[in-house]
């Protein structure tokens, strides 16, 4: 398996892991089984969604488009990103977004750290406050254009993709974690090695930004993956949704990927199977399965996704990510 099948992989697993969870983001797990069911593929998202209403099946939400903007951005600035001008595409990306009539705007710690932007403040500044999902949901194209096995430079990599908006001990350590899956799985690493390369990474990141109160990713993922190892396949919702947690939150949300990550590696679920399991938990759904589908995809490849779903995604929302992808893995070679 090339590197470039493991970044496709990577890339539209984050895309059908994002499509999948569209139509049930924000929606409690009581309310996706009285709706959908179990989702099982791409579905339409109801008229009273209450981010998403009325979109298409296969339709992408801002964890794909925002990992688009972080990955031109790389590209653009030769794998250095500018955090003004982060920060001024994500403003303009918010703009077409409201232009479009989507409530799919800026997440909260991304809103305040932009206003904190405009209003004159650093960039080292700005993000002192960002510890929700934002930075680890796009994070992926920075795991696809480092390298982890030379980690000083992968870190400063994240915390550059991360300053603006998620400066943070937990924003950051959360992005790194998931990015170091990424890259791990494009090495060639399997997902049992690449999801410890995660884990080791959180514990490495921590110490990058602006110490926040909360629970450690490090220590979380750890924790997490160990609960899923050893819990019975009926009670793995429950786990997910009332113990770890399903929130915007990094100790929630990115842990509970890891944790079906790890169902994964075990050999309890499939790869599909589980961007399925994490599009029906409840709570933040998209960015769960988003997250999940990067890091699998990165160590299955493409191979490991249907692709008449794949297909759908990109006809829905004429999205080709391969030239970009190209890019970044010539990044990560220079």
């Amino acid at each position: 398996m090339t590197a470039m099948d493991r970044a496709l992989g990577a890339f539209y697993g984050l895309a059908l892991g994002d499509a999948l969870g569209m139509p049930t983001q924000s929606l409690s797990r009581g309310q996706i089984l009285s709706r959908f069911g179990h989702i099982g593929t791409l579905e339409n998202a109801p008229a009273d969604q209450p981010i998403a209403p009325g979109m298409l099946a296969g339709s992408i939400t801002d964890d794909t488009e925002q990992a688009i903007l972080v990955g031109q951005l790389l590209v653009e600035g030769r794998g250095s990103i500018d955090p003004h001008l982060l920060a001024q595409r994500l403003i303009a990306w918010e703009a077409n977004m409201q232009a479009k009539g989507s409530q799919d705007l800026l997440g909260p710690s991304t809103k305040r750290a932009i206003e904190m932007i405009l209003a004159g403040h650093s960039p080292e500044e700005s993000g002192r406050h960002g510890t929700t999902n934002g930075a680890a949901m796009r994070i992926t194209p920075v795991g696809i254009a480092s390298d982890v096995r030379q980690p000083e430079r992968f870190i400063q990599s994240v915390v550059q993709a991360c300053q603006v908006t998620h400066n943070t001990s937990l924003g950051i350590a959360s992005a790194a974690a998931v990015a170091a899956v990424v890259s791990s799985g494009l090495n060639g690493t399997q997902l049992e090695h690449a999801l410890n390369a995660g884990t080791e990474m959180a514990f490495m990141a921590e110490h990058h930004g602006h110490w926040v109160a909360g629970g450690r990713i490090g220590p979380r993922i750890r924790w997490a993956r160990q609960a899923s190892r050893e819990c019975n396949p009926d009670n793995i919702g429950d786990l997910l949704y009332d113990v770890i947690g399903t929130s915007v939150a990094s100790q929630e949300s990115v842990v509970a990927a890891f944790a079906l990550a790890q169902r994964v590696a075990s050999g309890s679920l499939s790869s599909f199977d589980a961007l399925c399991m994490a599009a029906s938990i409840g709570g933040d759904t998209d960015t769960i399965a988003a997250i999940l589908g990067a890091m699998l995809g990165a160590c299955g490849g493409l191979q490991l996704w249907p692709a008449a779903l794949i297909k759908q995604i990109v006809a829905v929302n004429s999205m080709q990510l391969d030239p970009l992808v190209r890019d970044l893995l010539a990044l990560r070679h220079s």
